[in-house]
């Protein structure tokens, strides 16, 4: 299935889930039988000026209805912004302007024994979806399940303890949790990056989080001579390739180019970015959930 819908939506729920981290639900039955994870829908409040422009925001996973068709999607947020703070103000029968589905999504995998998704911050919110995805339980765009992988494990890392959210439905979902924050008060007390190189090597590893970690998530595949793939969800205008203020580098035969995140991402193969000596991809990677 494909195509681009556009629409004004209905908020079904806007439900807390940790410190300024909320779940809305938005009933759009087309779209959520077009998205998989990984791709990402367009946000805005209808009629809003402030601000004008939409933000980009990851799917989190589809809702079904009582015959298992999907009805609707969940998009988790922190509150960090203008838009989120208006966001998080909005109660069901409320709408919002979407537009999606976005960007090429995760690899469709095969045959893989051990995938480690790997999150910082609010990075998980791409997961719990692909996850389904990975270990056969859900199948999205059309397509019916199947498993690509015999097991799964979220690395998560935060900054406290109370910004951890969605961990017991990743847990209900099937994967193994292994959790870190940087001040200790949960799990391992140190770097999700860190974290993960105390376990055994898994066979791929996709990343989504701040720009620091990405890098280092990179160079730990590369040093583990394992597939990395990357999610760069850069501040987007539009969304659908016109604006080109969402480009980052990328490495060609002989030098380096840009490359759209909204279109040619924002799923990388982290083997084809171009990071700067001292950091991420220029421009930086942010998180698009804001």
């Amino acid at each position: 299935m494909s195509g681009l819908v556009h629409q004004i939506s209905p908020v079904a729920a806007n439900v807390a889930m940790a410190r300024d981290t909320y779940r809305i639900r938005l009933r759009i039955p087309d779209l959520a039988l077009r998205i998989r994870p990984g791709k990402f829908v367009m946000l805005r409040i209808p009629g809003a000026t402030d601000p004008l422009l939409g933000r980009p925001f990851a799917l989190y996973d589809t809702a079904l209805d009582g015959q298992g068709r999907a009805e609707a999607i969940d998009i988790v947020y922190l509150v960090v912004g203008k838009l989120t703070s208006r966001l998080a103000g909005l109660r069901p029968g409320d709408a919002v302007e979407v537009w999606g589905p976005l960007g090429n999504g995760f690899p469709e995998l095969t045959g893989i024994e051990h995938v480690a998704l790997v999150a910082g911050g609010i990075g998980q919110t791409p997961f719990l979806a692909y996850l389904r995805e990975l270990l056969g339980e859900r199948g999205y765009d059309g397509k019916p399940a199947r498993r690509g992988a015999q097991r799964a494990s979220l690395f998560y890392g935060v900054r406290t303890a109370a910004f951890a959210a969605g961990v017991e439905e990743f847990r209900e979902a099937g994967a193994q949790v292994h959790l870190a924050t940087d001040d200790g008060s949960l799990g391992y007390h140190g770097f999700v990056t860190q974290l993960l190189e105390t376990q055994q090597k898994p066979q791929h590893v996709i990343g989504c989080g701040p720009e620091p970690m990405m890098k280092a998530l990179a160079c730990l595949a590369e040093r583990w001579n394992i597939p990395c793939h990357l999610s760069l969800e850069t501040p987007m205008a539009c969304g659908v390739g016109i604006c080109f203020s969402c480009v980052t580098k990328v490495r060609t035969a002989d030098s380096w180019d840009y490359r759209r995140v909204c279109v040619e991402g924002p799923i990388f193969d982290a083997a084809t970015l171009a990071w700067d000596e001292s950091g991420p991809p220029i421009p930086a990677a942010v998180h698009k959930n804001q």
